[in-house]
């Protein structure tokens, strides 16, 4: 029974990595938004707020940078082939396309890897792409204009999330959620 899985994993998988050489990171969030087991977020930047009127300029700018987020994510529950599957889907997408690596981190055995479209200094997207065998999978996208990378670490520190205008509860779900 064992092999039996394995084995349809393993179509499944070199199904799915033949089936989105062609596929878009939009097409795929899109895609995703429909299927059973996903989770999914459209943020705009404006849930976003300054906590005080005393932020800087630099911070200001940062926050007006960005435009959108999205986020699809595949949540742990028995599903280690459809995660695997999931994940090689998003990592083909993103290897044929035209992010650049920013950066790769383990993070509570979570394997996560920054991408990011535009030049170092004016970003225009910057994906974060997530996996975890016992936590599951899950990718973001940071839609903006001419993002600094280093105004929006600073950024963080003087914004806060507007929980009137999204439900925060369901996004703190999408990894904690086990069965």
């Amino acid at each position: 029974m064992k092999k039996i899985k394995i084995l349809l994993a393993s179509i499944a998988l070199i199904l799915s990595v033949t089936s989105c050489t062609n596929e878009s990171l939009q097409s795929y969030l899109v895609k995703s938004q429909e299927k059973s087991g996903f989770v999914t977020f459209d943020i705009p930047a404006n849930i976003l707020q300054l906590k005080s009127d005393t932020a800087s300029d630099a911070t200001k700018k940062a926050l007006n940078s960005l435009k959108k987020i999205n986020i699809v994510a595949l949540p742990f529950k028995d599903n280690a082939a459809e995660l695997e599957a999931e994940r090689a889907k998003i990592s083909s997408i993103l290897k044929k396309s035209e992010y650049k690596s920013l950066m790769r981190f383990t993070e509570k055995n979570m394997k996560i890897r920054l991408y990011y479209t535009g030049s170092e200094n004016a970003i225009d997207e910057i994906i974060a792409f997530g996996y975890g065998a016992t936590q599951g999978v899950g990718i973001a996208r940071i839609i903006g204009e001419d993002i600094n990378p280093s105004e929006i670490v600073k950024m963080m520190r003087d914004v806060k999330f507007d929980s009137k205008g999204a439900n925060l509860e369901s996004f703190k779900a999408i990894f904690s959620a086990k069965k």
